[in-house]
This record gives C-alpha cells, sequence and structure tokens, in this order.
C-alpha cells in the first residue's frame, strides 16, 4: 500500500480549508466556536463527573474491603473475643494507620463498641445494617458526610462481633478528590455546602454558588458561576447512595473562555466567513486521521494495562502512523518476550531462596525486618507475615544476656555465634554473617544477615570436649599405673617376694585389661560412625560366653572384694544366634558399670531367663541405681549420670551405646530398672539358635 505523508495531507487539507473559510461568514464561525468549547467544556465536566462516581465507587471497595480484611485478623478476632480493650484499641490504631482510615472501631456480640480509633458523633454505630454505605453524622463541627463499612466478625463460622470502617468525607477528603480528579469538589448535604476543595472555603463558596442553572434536572443540576475573584467555572453535580448528600464537580473555565474569545475575534478579522466551510472540511479531516489514531490508542491502552496478548493491527495509508503502529507491536512482542524473561528469573530466583537451608534476613536502617525467607522461618519457626516491618530486636531475645539482638550482629565479613530464644521458646544457637546492601531505589543501606543453627554443633563441641578431658584421663591412670608398676619390677625384681611379684602383676594386668575395654569401645565407635560395623553371628554357648566374660573381669573384681553370681537354666545350656567375641565385649561393660559403681564386698549377678524364641541376660548390682528421669537417654553417647558412690568414678560415656549397637545389630533389645532393695539391672535379649 502506497502511503502519504502526515504533513502533505494536513497541507492540502488547511489550504482548502482556508480557500473555502474565505467565502464564509464571522457569526456562523462564533457560534460553532461558542458551541464547541462549551460542549467539550460540559463533556470534561461530565467525564471529570463520571471520574468522581468511579473514585467514589472505588472508596466503597476499599472501605469495604479494609473492613473484611479487618474483621478476619486472627489477632483482633483474639482480642476481640478476650475482651481486652486497650490492647484491642492499640492494635486497631496499628490497623488504622495502616489502611489509612479515619475510623476503625470494633463491637461485641451486644452491639457495644469494644474498641474504637477515631472520633464519629453517632450514638450507636454498632446497630448499622448495610454492609456499606454514605451516613450523615450530626458532627458539631466540621463535615457530617461518613463513608462506612460494616463487616460481621465471624471465629468458626460463628458471629462474634462486627467491625465498623469509616472514612470521613471532609475537607481534607474533597481536596484528595480534587488531587485525583483535577477538578473542584463540593460535598453537599441536603443542598448546603459542608465541605469544599475551593481555598477560599465554605463562605466564599457559598456567596459565589448563586450562577445560571444550565438544566433543571435535579440529578445532575449543571450550573454555571463566578468566584468573587472573577473565575469562571462549569459545575455538575454527582449524587451519592445516600439521596440527601451530593458531590458537585466543578471544572475551572477561564482560560477556556479566554482562548474561545480570542479565536473568535481572530476569526472575525482573519477568515470571516469561510470559517464555517473549513470547520466543516477540517472535521472530515480529523475523522479521516482518528480512525487509525483511536486504533492506536486502544492498543497503547491494552499494552499499558498490561494486556500484552493482543497484537497491534492497525492499516494506515498514512506513513507516520503506519510506522507508530509498526514500531508500537515490536514494542508489544519485545515487552512481552522480557516479562516472560523476568517472571522466569523471578520464579528461579525464588526457587532459590526457598531451597538454602541457611536463614536470610534484612533489616533497613531502622533494625526492621523488611524479608525473612523460607529458610529463616524454618530455623526460627517465624513466619514472614508474623516478622515483616517488626524490629529485629523484638523477635530474636538474645539468651543469658542484656544486649539486644542488634547490638549482638558482626560487622560485615565476620562471623558470630548467638544463644537465642526461638518461636517455641527454646533457645538455640545461630551463626550470623551480615552484609550491607544498597538496593536501587533505597535512599540508605540495609543490612543482609544470613544465620544458621549450630545448636547441634555446639552440643557436640561440648560433648567432644568431655570426651577429650575424660579420655585423656581414661588413658593416663592405667598408663601411669602400668609404667609405675613395670618400673618397680625392673628395679626391685630380685628383693620382691612372691607375692608381692604376684601383686605386681596383678596391678599390670587389671591395667591391661582396662586399656584393653577402653580401646575396643573406641575401636566400635569409630566402626559405628563410618558404617563399617558387622557382626558375625553364629550358634554359640551361652555359658561359654558368660564363662570368658567372668574370667576376664576376675581380678578387676577380686580387687574390690565383689562376689559374683550366675543363674543359668537348669535345663540345658541355651545356645544362642550371637558373635561371641561382641557378646563378651557386651558383658564386660555391663560388668564393669556394675564394677564401677557397685560398693567394695557386695554382689553382683548375672541372671538368664528363657523368653519363647530369645533369651534375656540380666547384669544386677547393689550400687546407687538410675535416676528414672536418665533412663531414656542413658544409652546415649557420652552420658554421665551423677549419681552417689563410695569410689571416683571416670569414663568417656562409650561403653553402654557400644553395649546398645551391638545388641541391636543381633536383633535384641537393651534396657535398665532399678533394683529391688538398691542397685540396678541392666538387660539385654539374644536370638536362640532354632531347634
Amino acid at each position: 500500500m502506497k502511503t502519504r505523508g502526515l504533513r502533505t495531507q494536513m497541507v492540502v487539507s488547511f489550504m482548502v480549508i482556508i480557500i473555502l473559510t474565505a467565502v464564509a461568514a464571522w457569526v456562523p464561525e462564533s457560534w460553532l466556536i461558542r458551541n464547541e468549547f462549551e460542549r467539550q467544556t460540559w463533556a470534561q465536566v461530565e467525564q471529570g463527573r463520571r471520574a468522581a462516581r468511579t473514585l467514589y465507587h472505588a472508596w466503597q471497595s476499599e472501605v469495604t474491603n479494609a473492613a473484611i480484611l479487618t474483621a478476619q485478623l486472627p489477632t483482633l478476632q483474639t482480642l476481640l473475643t478476650a475482651g481486652n480493650s486497650d490492647e484491642l484499641s492499640a492494635y486497631l490504631t496499628t490497623v488504622e494507620t495502616s489502611l489509612d482510615l479515619d475510623l476503625v472501631l470494633a463491637c461485641n456480640m451486644a452491639n457495644q463498641v469494644a474498641a474504637q480509633v477515631g472520633s464519629i458523633a453517632m450514638s450507636d454505630p454498632c446497630v448499622l445494617t448495610a454492609p456499606v454505605g454514605f451516613y450523615i453524622v450530626p458532627e458539631e463541627e466540621g463535615s457530617p458526610a461518613w463513608l462506612l463499612a460494616n463487616q460481621p466478625v465471624l471465629i468458626q463460622n460463628e458471629p462474634a462481633g462486627n467491625v465498623i470502617a469509616g472514612i470521613h468525607l471532609n475537607e481534607a477528603f474533597v481536596t484528595r478528590m480534587r488531587g485525583e480528579t483535577r477538578l473542584h469538589h463540593t460535598l453537599l448535604v441536603d443542598g448546603i455546602p459542608v465541605a469544599t476543595s475551593f481555598t477560599a472555603g465554605l463562605p466564599a463558596r457559598l456567596q459565589a454558588a448563586e450562577g445560571e442553572v444550565r438544566q433543571s434536572d435535579e440529578a445532575i443540576a449543571q450550573v454555571t458561576f463566578t468566584t468573587p475573584d472573577n473565575q469562571s467555572f462549569y459545575a455538575a453535580r454527582l449524587p451519592l447512595d445516600n439521596p440527601r448528600i451530593a458531590d458537585e464537580v466543578a471544572l475551572s473555565a477561564t482560560e477556556i473562555l479566554q482562548t474561545q474569545r480570542s479565536l473568535v475575534r481572530t476569526g472575525i478579522v482573519s477568515i470571516m466567513v469561510a470559517i464555517l466551510l473549513g470547520s466543516g472540511v477540517s472535521l472530515v479531516v480529523a475523522r479521516h486521521l482518528s480512525r487509525p489514531l483511536s486504533k492506536l490508542d486502544q492498543a497503547a491502552a491494552h499494552i499499558s494495562s498490561g494486556d500484552l496478548n493482543q497484537s497491534v493491527n492497525v492499516q494506515s495509508n498514512i506513513r507516520e502512523v503506519a510506522r507508530v503502529a509498526a514500531t508500537l507491536e515490536r514494542t508489544r512482542l519485545e515487552l512481552q518476550q522480557t516479562l516472560a524473561t523476568l517472571q522466569q528469573e523471578k520464579a528461579w530466583v525464588e526457587h532459590l531462596l526457598e531451597a538454602i537451608v541457611e536463614g536470610i534476613m534484612i533489616l533497613d536502617e531502622n533494625g526492621r525486618i523488611t524479608y525473612f525467607s523460607e529458610g529463616a522461618a524454618r530455623i526460627t519457626g517465624w513466619q514472614e507475615d508474623q516478622v515483616k516491618n517488626r524490629l529485629a530486636d523484638d523477635i530474636f531475645l538474645p539468651v543469658n544476656s542484656s544486649e539486644l539482638f542488634s547490638q549482638l550482629i558482626p560487622a560485615s565479613g565476620r562471623r558470630r555465634t548467638i544463644w537465642v530464644q526461638l518461636f517455641n521458646k527454646q533457645p538455640a544457637a545461630l551463626s550470623l554473617t551480615r552484609a550491607q546492601l544498597v538496593p536501587p531505589d533505597a535512599a540508605t543501606a540495609q543490612i543482609a544477615i544470613v544465620f544458621r543453627d549450630v545448636s547441634e554443633e555446639e552440643a557436640v563441641q561440648r560433648l567432644l570436649n568431655n570426651f577429650l578431658t575424660n579420655i585423656t584421663h581414661e588413658f593416663r591412670t592405667p598408663l601411669t599405673a602400668l609404667a609405675a608398676s613395670a618400673e618397680l619390677l625392673l628395679d626391685d625384681t630380685e628383693t620382691l617376694t612372691q607375692a608381692e611379684l604376684k601383686q605386681m602383676l596383678s596391678w599390670l594386668h587389671l591395667g591391661i585389661l582396662s586399656l584393653q575395654t577402653l580401646v575396643d569401645n573406641l575401636l566400635e565407635t569409630a566402626s559405628l560412625e563410618a558404617g563399617r560395623f558387622q557382626i558375625s553371628p553364629h550358634p554359640t554357648d551361652l555359658g561359654e560366653i558368660i564363662a570368658e566374660a567372668t574370667r576376664l573381669m576376675h581380678p578387676l573384681l577380686k580387687k574390690y572384694q565383689q562376689h559374683l553370681t550366675v543363674e543359668m537354666p537348669a535345663v540345658s545350656m541355651p545356645v544362642v544366634h550371637a558373635d561371641s567375641r561382641r557378646i563378651v565385649q557386651v558383658l564386660v561393660n555391663l560388668l564393669s558399670n556394675a564394677n564401677k559403681y557397685g560398693p567394695s564386698d557386695s554382689e553382683i549377678s548375672i541372671r538368664t531367663e528363657l523368653q519363647e524364641d530369645m533369651i534375656k541376660i540380666e547384669v544386677a548390682d547393689r550400687g546407687p541405681g538410675v535416676p528414672e528421669d536418665n533412663n531414656a537417654n542413658l544409652f546415649h553417647r557420652f552420658l554421665h549420670v551423677d549419681v552417689a558412690t563410695d569410689r571416683k568414678r571416670s569414663g568417656v560415656g562409650l561403653g553402654l551405646w557400644v553395649v546398645k549397637a551391638i545388641v541391636e545389630e543381633h536383633g535384641g533389645q537393651v534396657g535398665v530398672m532399678n533394683r529391688s532393695g538398691g542397685g540396678s539391672v541392666f538387660w539385654f535379649t539374644l536370638p536362640l539358635v532354632e531347634e
């Protein structure tokens, strides 16, 4: 399609208009201009009136949504049910500020005001029945008009009261309407102005309200008037839902009238009669030009509203219009592609943040939380909507410290571990790092804090320190005894009697036995940690296992004059499916504990009991017993139970953990109970060989 330049078409059209308007008279031209200006002016007033109607509907929706949102707040429901007026008032103050309302009040089931933020001169506001509407309140000063929304409070689908949210239709409101519509607004109640956006105020507006009534319809009531400062206005009245309340929308027409007079004078001097015919041709040209431009306007409106799916299909013989249409279509496609890319990147970033196990928190310059990641919620138990815009010092309470959380945050590039109280009131150790952020649209820097829960690491570190301390002691004591005994044997062998020599050898044997037990437990622990722990079960005579354990423990029991008794089934010696070396280790560990905690010259017994396809082996002593609150954790690693005995004890806390691991690997169970008459009974079960 051949295209011509817009300038060429306009020049040709204007030449035709000048030639035609040369024969026209100035009177029709003046009349046409006057009526056209007036029509456009009233069209703008009508457009402003429609815009005002749309804004009032939007205000009704906003107030209704605010009432619905407030009624559904869990905190408000809790405070309203509890009847705590002070806390409820404080909470409503926060709601009123955040939702930009002039009135928020909560009513109980008895239609009595439980708490109120904002002042309204209604005698009984809790009895409002309509969900939303315009109300007239007998205010002593200021506008009596209000926009109120009423919403019931439901708790588990049962009514618990209602919430009323409102906006005062006063001077501030109409001034805000003027900012939205660029037109003046005067609020009328029963035809009397109560609030206006005119800077002169209500008295001046009342004096200037007299003017020509253009239309007698009370629903519209179009008027023109002139203010004392010679400003001309066109106004139309907008009735609201309440028939007693109306909004008069006024458009300043001073500049429009001055332009109108200037054009009329210019037309009279220059073109006289030709203006009427020229206007007709101009309208034809304008109509011809407006069709593609109107389509372009619609396409631009779709794009500006975010609708990028409708293509720009504008056919025109005007080169500039066709070029704009093609450019707009390319822009639409590029925006569509860019938006899809940004959405994918946003989804990827959100997925990445959710996958990070560490907690990420961003604080503004006042120490308030502006971002709280999924990882942070998992670690602390706090949800993002619970902590957002709250002070971090109110959320993270340091344990055993008088300093605030913000004072304990480390400097950038450093790490610090802080014990704080979580959502469930439990303490936790958080390892913090800090970085400074300066977002593109922020005037001040923000703080990004990355943290993780290191409570288990801290606990393991303490256990490891205790373990190293205890194992050092465990190795040093027998080694010192062995070294002393060996040195004495080397120096005084020839002078020692047979009894003394036998005593020295007994001490050496006890020291070696203690070291062997400790080394066996350490080796089993290493195997368990590395996942290499294995057993080799086979049919084994339980009596031989008990005899071997008794033989190994005999010197130690003899040292403390402890008596060992064994009770076995009288029918036949049971055969178990077990790894004999491992079970001997189990018995040695249990007998060592009985020897360690049992008093001197006491009895230690081994007893067996048949139980269907299992056999239960018990090791009983006469020690102080086990506190009941330690029964569940007794078989954990590195555990030390404080009980009173007549001998000093030590140990690394691995023996019972190894016992539990070996027995459970055989398919048995292990446990402990206090013995009647004092002492404790440690027991475990082993599978019998099927006959």
